[in-house]
This record gives structure tokens, C-alpha cells and sequence, in this order.
């Protein structure tokens, strides 16, 4: 599999918009998830993390936006592998008119995604009153994004120029 890097420069940013508390419905990008869209004509990446389970507010919100930008990285790259376990067997003793059936099927799949981004801003935090969850949702631009990658001095042209390619290729889908 392919594995790639992404070091350059911050990007300059506002803040949060906050948080809000309610047990209502919840906003549209929490129901919308991860992925990369057009946004007011900018194409850029969005990547939900949610948290639930922790009382500690400080480490929930920090959890959930962790995982918002791993969302956001495995848009860029992810790397699946699967295993299929599956077993059958029919056993008979003395008489052969009667058998035990037995079969058991497994799946297993795992997932990796390994990338170094900055500039995922977080733009928004949700909390759930009925159940505690934190959303929080972090967002990367992509003519941000590219703007970095040119400063990026570290990375050679051959990466950089796959990353552009493929990162234009994410939105259009």
C-alpha cells in the first residue's frame, strides 16, 4: 500500500463557532458525516468525530476532535485488509443416515490510515444533551491545503504532485 506523509505549514485560522447544548435535532453536518463537498463554491474536506462515554468535558472535546481529524486523514489515505475465516464440517458415526452439521463463518477487517495534515481546523462542537456524545467537526480547504503544499520545501515534487492529483480527484467524486 501507499503511504504518504503531509508535512507543510499551518494555516492561518479562526476559531471555533462554539459549543451548543441541545437535546433538539442535531445539526446537518453531524447527520452528514465525513467526506470531501463543495462548500459556498471552496472545495474542502469534513471530517466528524464524536466521543461519548467520557465525564471528563476537557478530554471528551479533545477526543472528539482527534477524531474528526482522523476522519478528514482518511480521506486521503486508507489502507483496508480483510480476512474471511470459514468453516464447515459434517461428521456421521455407525449409522450414515445421520450426520452432524456444524459451520462457522468470520470476518475481519482492518483498517489503517497514516497522515501527517495540518491545517484541520475544527469549525464547530456539538453535544448531545440526551446521551452526552460530543461531535466536533473539522475542516481542511483545499486551496489552503495546495497553498501549503507549495510551501512544503521538505516534500519532493513527485509527492507533491501526486497529492494535488489525487486530492482534486477526492471532490470530484
Amino acid at each position: 500500500f501507499l503511504f504518504i506523509v503531509f508535512a507543510f505549514g499551518l494555516i492561518s485560522a479562526g476559531g471555533c463557532s462554539g459549543t451548543q447544548k441541545t437535546s433538539g435535532k442535531p445539526p446537518d453536518w453531524v447527520l452528514k458525516g465525513s467526506g470531501a463537498f463543495r462548500d459556498a463554491g471552496e472545495k474542502v474536506f469534513y471530517g466528524v468525530g464524536s466521543v461519548s462515554g467520557i465525564r471528563n468535558r476537557s478530554l471528551a472535546v479533545t477526543a472528539a476532535e482527534d477524531r474528526a481529524r482522523a476522519e478528514v486523514a482518511k480521506i486521503f489515505e486508507t489502507y483496508s485488509a480483510s480476512l474471511m475465516r470459514d468453516y464447515s464440517a459434517s461428521t456421521t458415526a455407525g449409522d450414515f443416515t445421520r450426520s452432524s452439521e456444524e459451520q462457522s463463518v468470520e470476518q475481519t477487517v482492518k483498517t489503517f490510515s497514516a497522515v501527517t495534515l495540518s491545517g484541520v481546523m475544527i469549525m464547530d462542537r456539538w453535544t448531545d444533551s440526551n446521551d452526552g456524545t460530543v461531535y466536533s467537526l473539522g475542516k481542511l480547504d483545499l486551496e489552503k491545503f495546495k497553498e501549503n503544499m507549495n510551501r512544503a520545501k521538505e516534500l519532493n515534487d513527485e509527492v507533491k504532485d501526486y497529492v494535488r492529483k489525487n486530492a482534486e480527484k477526492a471532490v470530484e467524486h
